[in-house]
């Protein structure tokens, strides 16, 4: 596949993804949705790294699509199941910030040790959850 054809097929999948992580933030229960984010991985592939830097990239520039609008949470669910697909393990990652006295929140993906999608704004929250790699971890007493 050449690399023009593989930006067009992975842009496609990520712009339906990410409708529909949108759509289920909207219209499922948290619950429902985290439980989904934390169901372990069918297979694993561990050398795909060069797969999940498109799987990046094709989130966030599908988010940027007119009439996409995409918030944190969406993008995060939309690549944690692209990476998901590709038998990529990753973890998705809830944290707060306390910003002016607002609660801020945020949602980001890491791949190993790599934040890969929200990772700009992650270093200014506090990781709360984490679901996917393996298990659901909180970061409450």
């Amino acid at each position: 596949m050449t690399p023009r054809a593989m930006r067009r097929a992975y842009l496609r999948e990520a712009a339906v993804i990410l409708a529909l992580a949108r759509l289920a933030v909207h219209i499922l229960p948290a619950n429902r949705v985290f439980a989904w984010a934390d169901w372990p991985l069918r297979r694993v592939r561990r050398f795909e790294t060069d797969q999940a830097e498109w799987v990046a990239w094709a989130v966030d520039h599908a988010a940027t699509l007119p009439g996409m609008k995409a918030l944190c949470l969406p993008r995060a669910l939309a690549a944690h199941a692209m990476l998901r697909r590709r038998g990529i393990a990753s973890r998705l990652c809830l944290g707060v910030a306390n910003n002016d006295g607002e609660l801020a929140a945020h949602a980001w993906i890491e791949v190993g040790e790599k934040t890969l999608v929200g990772g700009g704004e992650a270093v200014a929250f506090q990781r709360l959850a984490t679901f996917g790699g393996r298990g659901a971890t909180t970061g409450l007493p």
